[in-house]
């Protein structure tokens, strides 16, 4: 039997780790360009994990079905997203970036009629989490965010398009069912990083790089605790809450954001963004209210 205490404790460290990674971001971008930052970020988390993994006596596997589904999921998971977003969040702003990308869990939905048997899909209480967290998410972010829907829409659609991939990738972690969550994360990771590392040699040249400190500092908490920490967590979580829970960590992390400003930044809490919070985590429980035991 799942310890449910433990796993929500769990999905809102995944939120508190993927919301605060804009402000890693954020610090480390003036000093270190998106490709390499993203592939330091995966290199770092694969060498941790793969450490701790033989620090613990576990292996990866040498199939090549494994691997495969290691390669696709770093391409939905890590890989193709982080690349998205870095590329459409700098034209399509902020604010409705945050909006679209919120998405995902509406995309595990709709993706789970495709590709699941309908014993095992999300149902009207779900979608209701769904809706009423995304609702949140929009009053969080402000509804003026709205009105630039379609403005930059390039922009927009590869913002959107990293949500629905990690919709995808969502559904997909029910493929590595039976495995310890450190082997897909590391595994996972490790494709990526296979990917990243040569692209960020030809395309930003970072041995002529001058990082500062702030963004060196930025760049391994990213590594550490946003990335390896977070994976390790994120593919626990598939296997206990399924892929609607875990998605719903979307709708925690902008509130995140609204705490991290308000406790370092000295903002203020208006009624609009507590009411979009409220609702956000109604949302989540919603989602991740256990379905009743029929006998």
């Amino acid at each position: 039997m799942q310890n449910r205490p433990l796993e929500y404790t769990l999905l809102g460290c995944l939120a508190l780790l993927w919301g605060s990674s804009y402000m890693w971001i954020a610090l480390a971008l003036p000093t270190i360009p998106p490709t390499t930052l993203i592939a330091i970020r995966v290199a770092l988390a694969s060498v941790i994990l793969l450490a701790i993994m033989a620090f613990w006596g576990i292996r990866l596997p040498l199939d090549a079905r494994s691997w495969r589904l290691f390669m696709v999921q770093s391409l939905v998971n890590s890989t193709g997203p982080w690349m998205l977003l870095a590329w459409g969040q700098q034209y399509a702003g902020t604010a409705v970036s945050s909006v679209l990308n919120s998405t995902s869990p509406l995309w595990v939905f709709a993706f789970s009629f495709v590709l699941l048997q309908s014993g095992n899909r999300p149902g009207a209480r779900q979608l209701a989490g769904a809706l009423l967290g995304f609702a949140g998410i929009v009053l969080i972010v402000g509804t003026g965010a709205l009105d630039d829907l379609g403005q930059n829409l390039l922009p927009q659609l590869a913002v959107l398009l990293s949500a629905v991939l990690y919709g995808f990738a969502a559904l997909r972690g029910r493929l590595f069912a039976g495995m310890h969550p450190i082997v897909p994360a590391s595994g996972t990771l490790l494709c990526s990083a296979l990917v990243l590392v040569p692209a960020s040699l030809i395309v930003d040249s970072p041995w002529q790089l001058a990082p500062s400190l702030m963004g060196i500092g930025a760049a391994i908490f990213l590594g550490t605790a946003c990335t390896a920490l977070a994976f390790l967590i994120y593919f626990r979580l598939l296997s206990t809450l399924g892929a609607m829970g875990t998605a719903s960590q979307a709708y925690l992390r902008s509130g995140v954001g609204v705490f991290l400003g308000v406790v370092f930044l000295s903002e203020t809490l208006d009624i609009e963004t507590f009411v979009g919070i409220c609702l956000a985590i109604l949302g989540v429980v919603l989602i991740n209210w256990p379905k009743r035991r029929n006998g």
